[in-house]
């Protein structure tokens, strides 16, 4: 629970610093850069949560890997998030960072778990389907999952729709496995 108003704290102040500087958009990338840098290199992820490394070999080596791909803006919160000793939830804050711009975007993700992948027709089919409600925009998260057999599963939000085939199978079995013979006296 700290943890995260921590990192919310510090994504909201940069969502703000970037809104000053009017650098938001760049923001976001750097961040979304950052976020998969470290869910992609479990090595920088170790060697951001090290208490051996000092905080000026780790700012030496972010520094050497981030100062061409990222913007100013972005490598001095960098800088200072590893100077206060914070720089083990940088993954953290990117990713409250992203979560927060959508919600200031008013764009709503989706996720859409399907056993094949989706076409155009279908997958614009899909968005308007979830937009019908929403005054938002929609970002089509798709994930293929070979386990549903067929159909779809649908999640935005707390709301999920399960449409598998997977699902209509387990609720014929549980139908069949109770029992409706009634004795009649």
């Amino acid at each position: 629970m700290i943890a995260s108003k921590i990192t919310s704290r510090y994504a909201k102040a940069l969502i703000d610093l970037s809104k000053e500087q009017n650098n938001l958009d760049t923001c976001l990338e750097d961040m979304k850069l950052l976020k998969i840098a470290c869910e992609e290199n479990h090595d920088l992820s170790l060697l951001l949560k090290s208490p051996i490394i000092n905080a000026d070999k780790k700012w030496g080596i972010l520094e050497q890997i981030f100062s061409k791909k990222v913007s100013k803006v972005s490598l001095l919160f960098i800088q200072i998030l590893t100077r206060k000793k914070r720089e083990g939830l940088l993954p953290l804050i990117a990713e409250n960072f992203i979560h927060l711009y959508k919600k200031s975007k008013n764009i709503a993700v989706a996720k859409v778990t399907t056993a094949n992948p989706l076409d155009d027709q279908l997958r614009k089919q899909i968005v308007d389907f979830m937009k019908e409600g929403n005054k938002e925009s929609i970002e089509l998260n798709e994930e293929i999952d070979e386990a549903i057999l067929g159909g779809a599963i649908i999640k935005m939000g707390d709301k999920q729709i399960d449409g598998s085939v997977r699902r209509n199978l387990k609720n014929l079995k549980n139908t069949y496995s109770q029992n409706l013979y009634i004795k009649d006296f």
